[in-house]
């Protein structure tokens, strides 16, 4: 069983830090957990909401489907009464006037002022659900404890408490009490596998929804032993992650769409060193400030061609918090191994989604160092830019060696780093440079596919859409009308080709679900194979496209 809940209210009313009691508990329960935020930008008033999803079940993705509402204010009622099913609840105080046999009105405000903290009020409706749903007020005083201060701690345990008496159970589930889980959203995934890469240096601009990961890093620095700046803007961040990584640090920045397009030119500046970088780019709708708030795949092309001339780089699109982890580390090594660019594409959904997950498995980390040291030159003079098979050229840190100079320069330049304007030379260093997408190309992994192998409908997608497009192929298979299965992309530059050629030859009907106007995947999929999709799925209205959502398109695809 999985359960769906939806606190609403205006900016200003407590939301988060409701949702975030709420879901932990649920978390130390044993139950698993996904949560959907969906907030305007904006410090109070309009509308924002969490989802919690929760059951003994796993749980991939939100859902549009509501079995209970928390409304702070009558605008939530209206606006989500809709997706509330019929043997559903609504949680509103008192005051609140709403003609719905399934409205519970509370005193919740009642409560709170006796207790002698208005702002518990959302602590007691939190006690009446616990008893909706026959849970034990377990773990209550314990995590309360660690989110408040001692006396504020008091006060809302006394409004659970108060709470739990005003409802009787009604939805029985059982929890588990065995807790071997982690939280955690997307961002959050990226800023451990920056630190378990051993990222000794992050500089960023804030710039929603890529600040989290700032944000998190910068809460680590003393454990963690690791250099956070907070820039001026974007500009200086990338340039001062490419000053630390050409002295040896690994390093780090991150942004979104319109901080990325001021990087531009940096990140040519660090594919002519030949500085490893990782840059983690969470996609918001553009153009420009678009919805600073929301999600979009709207970037795919922009990255994989960004900044002036030809060079090498990788483009991985993170799937949910675990792919973010490993694949971060991943970036890194890949930056190190090739000294290049890789950019990590996220989004807000995957950015501010947290879920339950297996702790990570740090025996799978392999932290890969490609350093040179004196005994390669073995009395040679160093070459910094020096002419491989492979295009990578020997890599030593400024100093490392006595006597040899790291020198680089964002001209065009011969072996030693010296500028030229020789034509020969010119080709010579952009074909080294380009070699490297060759031998990058062996590291690729293909797409994940999902289902069996007799299915009649491939769909295919990328990134964050992993999680409802898996679950859309569970709901679209349980009807058993079609066999339906699905490709989705992590790795997008260089484009892996193997597993599409093979599987689209086999399909009845081709279909590619992404979360902008244009379908970038597909384009880009026809651009390096010349398949042709039969037809698309594109949501780009800033709100995350949810398994019902493939579900019912997919039923009017002809």
């Amino acid at each position: 069983m999985i359960y769906n809940l939806l606190i609403g209210g205006a900016a200003g009313q407590g939301m988060e830090t409701i949702a975030s009691v709420l879901v932990k508990l649920l978390k130390r329960k044993g139950f698993e957990a996904f949560t959907l935020q969906d907030y305007m930008s904006r410090v109070r008033g309009g509308h924002n909401f969490f989802q919690i999803r929760f059951g003994n079940e796993e749980i991939n993705s939100h859902s549009d489907k509501l079995d209970g509402i928390i409304a702070l204010n009558i605008d939530t009622i209206t606006l989500h009464i809709d997706n509330l099913n019929k043997y559903g609840f609504i949680i509103v105080d008192e005051s609140i006037e709403y003609d719905d046999d399934r409205v519970i009105s509370l005193p919740l405000k009642t409560i709170a002022k006796k207790i002698g903290n208005p702002k518990v009020f959302g602590n007691v409706a939190l006690g009446a659900i616990m008893n909706l749903f026959k849970l034990k007020l377990t773990y209550i005083e314990e995590l309360l404890g660690e989110t408040f201060d001692p006396e504020i701690a008091v006060q809302n345990l006394l409004a659970f408490k108060e709470g739990y008496t005003l409802t009787q159970p009604k939805f029985p589930i059982e929890a588990k009490d065995k807790d071997n889980s982690i939280l955690v959203n997307g961002n959050e995934a990226i800023a451990l596998g920056a630190l378990a890469a051993g990222c000794k240096f992050y500089s960023a601009y804030p710039m929603t929804p890529s600040t989290s990961i700032m944000n998190y890093l910068s809460s680590k620095i003393k454990k963690a032993g690791i250099v956070v700046e907070q820039a001026e803007d974007e500009i200086a961040a990338i340039n001062m992650a490419i000053g630390a990584s050409y002295a040896g640090a690994r390093s780090m920045t991150g942004t979104s769409g319109g901080g990325f397009a001021l990087m531009v030119e940096a990140i040519g500046l660090s594919s002519m060193l030949e500085v490893p970088l990782v840059i983690a780019e969470i996609q918001r709708p553009g153009p420009t400030t678009g919805f600073p708030t929301r999600t979009e795949q709207g970037e795919l092309k922009f990255v994989i061609t960004c900044s002036q001339g030809e060079f090498p780089r990788m483009v991985i699109a993170l799937r949910n918090p675990e792919d973010a982890f490993y694949q971060t580390v991943r970036a890194f090594n890949l930056a190190d191994k090739y000294q290049i660019p890789v950019i990590l594409l996220g989004d807000q959904y995957l950015a501010d989604c947290q879920r339950t997950i297996k702790p990570f498995d740090f025996s799978l980390i392999k932290i890969e160092k490609h350093l040179s040291d004196s005994d390669y030159l073995d009395g040679k003079e160093y070459k910094r830019y020096e002419i491989t098979e492979t295009g990578v050229s020997p890599r030593i840190i400024p100093g490392g060696i006595s006597h040899n100079f790291v020198r680089v320069d964002s001209d065009e330049h011969d072996e030693y780093g010296q500028i030229t304007e020789s034509a020969s030379i010119r080709v010579q260093m952009n074909d080294k440079r380009l070699r490297k997408m060759e031998f990058l190309k062996k590291e690729l992994l293909e797409p994940e596919f999902i289902g069996k192998d007799d299915f009649e409908v491939l769909l295919v997608g990328w990134g964050s859409l992993y999680s409802p497009i898996k679950e859309a192929v569970k709901l679209l298979n349980e009807d058993g009308e079609s066999k339906y299965s699905a490709l989705i992309f992590g790795d997008v530059w260089p484009l892996p080709v193997s597993l599409i050629n093979e599987k689209s030859n086999k399909a009845k009907k081709l279909i590619n679900i992404e979360q902008n106007a244009t379908g970038q995947l597909a384009s880009l999929i026809r651009e390096n194979t010349g398949i042709e999709f039969n037809s698309s799925i594109l949501k780009y209205d800033g709100r995350p496209i949810s398994a019902q959502e493939i579900y019912n398109k997919l039923k009017e695809v002809k």
